[in-house]
């Protein structure tokens, strides 16, 4: 079989199956571990999965560049942000993410609401201007600007004097094997400091972030108290998520 009717057989089974196990697809085609691997890492630098100890997950295509990911599944994250601005209650200390979701979630909040809101994207915070009751607390560093959000040692540094009864999370993958993921280890390090000043985070995942994976860590899903996203309860990934007992607030 040549490279590119192995690759082509790798895409299909990664769509079909939401994951690849390079020792079982290497006794299945009759060739060697190392082929497999090899070919999982010129798929994985096409862009096309993303690599992980023993085989490959499919890649999220939120690690695109931020004006391309407001096109994504804009239907589905407006549906995601009405249900997690409902969990924002008046008089509350709110830590609100940066990226697309997020500032879907700022859209949807009511002009009246009074809370405070902590955020490290300049985007966010400028989007709460026309909210005359949200007192709103921005926290610098140094600008990543694939997300628009502040990340390194200041920012993180900044955000251990918040103390927050919530946080909305965004993240580019949600996967029951590895967890929540990002594809910047500044940021994913910018967000475990942000969820470590809140009573209780809840992740925005969009249903193209269910099932796929970035490269860096960002929490452990025990971490959270909720997903909240547009993907069904019957969706395989869902309902493998709420049987290792997380918890899925539905869109």
């Amino acid at each position: 079989m040549l490279a590119a009717e192995r690759h082509e057989v790798l895409l299909e089974r990664l769509a079909r199956d939401g994951k690849l196990v390079a020792k079982l697809l290497a006794s299945e085609l009759g060739i060697s571990e190392d082929t497999i691997r090899r070919d999982l890492r010129d798929l994985a630098a096409a862009g096309l999965c993303q690599r992980v100890y023993g085989g490959a997950l499919p890649v999220s295509p939120a690690i695109g560049d931020y004006t391309a990911r407001q096109s994504i599944n804009a239907d589905g994250k407006r549906r995601v942000a009405r249900a997690a601005a409902s969990l924002i209650t008046p008089g509350s200390t709110v830590i609100l993410d940066g990226g697309t979701t997020t500032l879907a979630v700022v859209a949807a909040l009511p002009q009246h609401l009074r809370a405070t809101i902590v955020t490290h994207s300049p985007t966010i915070a400028s989007a709460l201007i026309d909210h005359p009751h949200v007192e709103v607390y921005l926290i610098g560093g140094r600008l990543f600007k694939h997300s628009a959000v502040a990340c390194g040692a200041a920012a993180v540094e900044a955000a251990q004097v918040v103390n927050a009864d919530l946080f909305l999370l965004g993240v580019t993958g949600v996967h029951p094997e590895t967890g929540l993921t990002t594809d910047d280890s500044d940021e994913a390090a910018m967000k475990r400091a942000l969820a470590a000043r809140a009573a209780d985070t809840y992740v925005l995942a969009s249903s193209e972030k269910i099932g796929a994976a970035s490269r860096f860590s960002v929490l452990p899903l025990a971490k959270v108290a909720g997903i909240i996203t547009d993907a069904t309860a019957d969706s395989p990934v869902m309902r493998q998520l709420t049987g290792l007992g997380h918890h899925g607030i539905y869109a």
